[in-house]
């Protein structure tokens, strides 16, 4: 059941995907209202236009360059058929430039939408952690062992540009199904360390069923 963003949100638990009550609140909806991330022509868009006359699955990355987040957003993408049989949109949002964002669709040939956020103000908004601690764990290790097993290579290139270095490197992002109308939040999910993949199928069941 779709709730409103000034509301409440759902939180999926990283573990059992049982919901909570918690999540965001009038502040983090409020603060959503003033950001703008960037199209890869550089054009200014509220995020809330990316769902406000859709429904949206809008995935977060940790940085352009993360393998993590190539690996998620190819696993987003194997089921873009079914999000676009359902008329939702996939959508991708990372913290970096545009030329960064430009880089990464040349190099995953993501199916979805792709937006730049170089301040990182919907991370900000959204709560998303950030750390040390969150980001070099014996769990997330495991998952860029696989993920390179798998044949996704993280791109050191971008991981080292100076935004990434200084505020990215050590972002965790999340994943959120939203709209249609702006202020409505149907499911959020926040990554609590790096690598923090819900299933797929409780993504298509919260934006599909």
């Amino acid at each position: 059941r779709s709730v409103s963003l000034r509301r409440s949100a759902v939180v999926v638990s990283a573990i059992t995907g049982a919901s909570s009550g918690a999540g965001i609140g009038k502040g983090t909806a409020d603060s959503l209202d003033t950001v703008k991330v960037l199209d890869l022509r550089g054009n200014e868009i509220p995020i809330s236009d990316l769902w406000k006359d859709r429904k949206a699955v809008v995935a977060f990355a940790r940085h352009f360059g993360c393998v993590l987040c190539r690996k998620r957003a190819a696993y987003l993408a194997e089921k873009k058929d079914v999000m676009d049989a359902s008329g939702v949109a996939l959508v991708l949002i990372g913290p970096g430039s545009i030329d960064q964002a430009n880089t990464f669709v040349e190099q995953t040939k993501f199916k979805g939408e792709v937006y730049a956020d170089p301040n990182h103000a919907s991370y900000e908004a959204l709560e998303f952690v950030s750390g040390v601690s969150v980001t070099f764990t014996p769990k997330a290790a495991m998952k860029i062992l696989e993920s390179y097993m798998e044949g996704y290579r993280q791109d050191w290139k971008l991981s080292f540009m100076k935004d990434t270095v200084e505020r990215g490197g050590w972002q965790q992002g999340g994943i959120l199904v939203a709209g249609p109308g702006k202020d409505n939040i149907s499911y959020i999910r926040k990554d609590k360390e790096a690598g923090d993949d819900p299933p797929v199928e409780e993504i298509l069941k919260a934006c599909c069923a």
